[in-house]
């Protein structure tokens, strides 16, 4: 029996993949166009643009997957693509990667939104992903760098239309199914996103497991799957593998009713074995079952309420003594991110422009500073006209404190954190007309010098959200840096993000230019890593988001997707960290 391994990327298949998910859920963010996402919505119906569609969720399972590895078996991942009307593929998302499996249930879902007025065109590709990459988040992976197993194409509505469902496809190559060779099948379940805010936290642990390893003690991890209309199941869950332990305690895990339907709705725990040292044969992951249980999240409270453990029906005929215990039970509610914005949390925006050497003498024409005297727009100026549409709808006060770095100031010394507008006393400009019309007016006072340093401009932003929590906590702020993407104090800003992490900001970066922008993927922390200080503290979440403006105007991304995609994923993690309930909430628990 196959399992997924991971949810970024592989790392060994050892950590928990799943769980309720903070939108957007597609793996392949910056591509994904089709997913929810709360922020995008209410931007658009807040100018009359109302999407008819339905919010759909693709399940993918595989069997009879070719084996192209020589040691083991293929390590599959599927990518779900969108047929475009001219005939181009845009990728809408990916699952995670299986090890040594020909027969996978992948647990990652993609997200898509129905339209049935429209004919969607869909085409799934699976890869057998080379061990070179395990380490790689999925994401960002070359699919040109993979072993090609097989791809299938289906229209949308031949998924939702189906009795239950699911729709299994014939896996063929890239020159058509025409072809006779055997490829195997994808399976295609489709479910609509449920909009209930209801979820549980729960933590699992066992005692006394069967013992299946030779050399050592098992290394246990659970998989817990839900059983759809059908009679078939769906994985949801996995957790992280407790290594050389028969009495494995796992971290809590939280799931959405979109995943466990309802109370009495049956799921499947099922206890396996992680063996990383091989069995001989596949010379790399091997992983067997130990035990399993059928429950319901209803069953479930009733264990935790009368702390009794269940026991674990053995797949031998064997007598033991696995029992499984439920050590937290908790219903919570997750409020989305337009619950606190309508209630009255209020984005703050502030600007931060790039003056260093960098960008080329103002005068010329080639840099990214050149004022075009026929009004034609240089690469900031593009930005921030871009941008400030988006960031003003969300700022109700549209005073933004603007500051530049990396520039010669009125005084003739260098400066990494000067007032835009050239005033001592304040740093707020009006709008977006204020941060033109500020920027214009710096052009002419400030000479490009250097280096570039995010340091002391995001110590500034985080100074101003930290003074917040005294007075306001409904207040989120959101600090924009423009650049051209050349980065000097790379740790210490990866310092002062760590420091800020704790705090209510986010920081949008926006590269502008052809350059290498590597730097700026690393501050964003997209590989599932999180950033770490020089004194080795972890950041207690990622609160970067980078954004290529080329890719923005070669029509890759929206700039709309582009900055708010990860934005109330971000904003979420802080509030539901530290407890804090929209306004409207937090008044009818205080009247209670």
């Amino acid at each position: 029996m196959g399992l997924c391994l991971s949810g970024s990327d592989v790392r060994g298949g050892k950590q928990a993949v799943g769980g309720a998910h903070l939108r957007p859920t597609s793996a392949a963010d910056h591509n994904n166009v089709s997913g929810q996402n709360d922020a995008v919505d209410f931007f658009f119906k807040s100018r009359g643009l109302h999407a008819l569609f339905t919010q759909i969720e693709l399940s993918l399972s595989a069997s009879k997957l070719r084996d192209l590895d020589i040691a083991s078996k293929s390590d599959p991942m599927a990518v779900a693509h969108a047929k475009k009307r001219d005939g181009r593929l845009k990728e809408i998302g990916r699952t995670e990667v299986i090890m040594n499996n020909l027969i996978p249930a992948w647990i990652g879902k993609i997200a898509i939104a129905f339209q049935f007025e429209i004919v969607q065109p869909l085409l799934f590709r699976v890869y057998d992903v080379d061990t070179k990459y395990h380490n790689i988040p999925v994401k960002m992976l070359k699919l040109e760098d993979q072993d090609f197993l097989g791809e299938a194409s289906c229209v949308l509505s031949e998924i939702v239309t189906k009795q239950n469902r699911t729709l299994t496809l014939k896996l063929h190559n890239n020159y058509g199914p025409q072809v006779s060779r055997n490829f195997g099948t994808l399976s295609v379940h489709a479910e609509e996103t449920v909009a209930s805010k209801s979820a549980v936290e729960i933590a699992f642990r066992c005692s006394h497991l069967q013992n299946v390893d030779l050399f050592s003690k098992s290394d246990p991890f659970l998989r817990i799957s839900r059983i759809v209309e059908s009679g078939n199941s769906i994985p949801i869950y996995k957790t992280e593998v407790i290594n050389n332990n028969l009495n494995p305690i796992w971290r809590p895990i939280t799931l959405s009713m979109q995943q466990f339907v309802s109370k009495e709705n049956p799921l499947i725990i099922e206890c396996f074995d992680f063996n990383t040292s091989g069995n001989h044969i596949l010379m790399g992951f091997s992983i067997s079952v130990i035990s399993k249980i059928q429950k319901s999240v209803g069953d479930l409270e009733k264990l935790h309420q009368e702390r009794t453990g269940a026991t674990f029906m053995l797949p031998s005929t064997q007598c033991g003594h696995d029992k499984l215990f439920v050590e937290k039970f908790v219903e919570k509610e997750q409020y989305s991110f337009l619950d606190y914005i309508s209630s009255g949390f209020e984005l703050n925006f502030m600007v931060a422009v790039d003056f260093t050497a960098s960008n080329g003498n103002p005068r010329n024409p080639n840099s990214l500073h050149y004022i075009d005297p026929s009004g034609r727009l240089n690469s900031y100026q593009q930005a921030i006209t871009e941008i400030g549409e988006v960031i003003q709808f969300y700022d109700s006060d549209r005073r933004f404190p603007a500051w530049g770095f990396g520039g010669k100031t009125f005084d003739g010394t260098v400066s990494h954190c000067f007032n835009l507008n050239g005033r001592a006393g304040g740093f707020e400009v009006d709008g977006v007309e204020g941060i033109m019309a500020a920027y214009a007016s710096a052009l002419n006072n400030v000479s490009l010098a250097g280096p570039t340093l995010f340091g002391q401009v995001i110590n500034t932003a985080a100074r101003i959200a930290g003074q917040s929590l005294s007075y306001d906590r409904s207040k989120y702020f959101v600090l924009l840096i423009i650049t051209d993407g050349v980065l000097t104090d790379l740790q210490e800003t990866k310092d002062a993000l760590v420091r800020a992490s704790d705090l209510p900001l986010s920081i949008l970066i926006v590269g502008v230019g052809g350059a290498d922008f590597t730097q700026m993927e690393i501050l964003d922390a997209d590989n599932g890593c999180r950033l770490e200080s020089s004194t080795d503290r972890v950041a207690t979440r990622d609160i970067v988001q980078f954004v290529p403006m080329r890719e923005v105007h070669s029509g890759q991304i929206s700039v709309v997707q582009a900055l708010l995609e990860e934005l109330p994923g971000q904003f979420l993690t802080y509030m539901r960290c530290r407890d804090i309930k929209p306004l409207n909430v937090q008044m009818a628990q205080t009247c209670a």
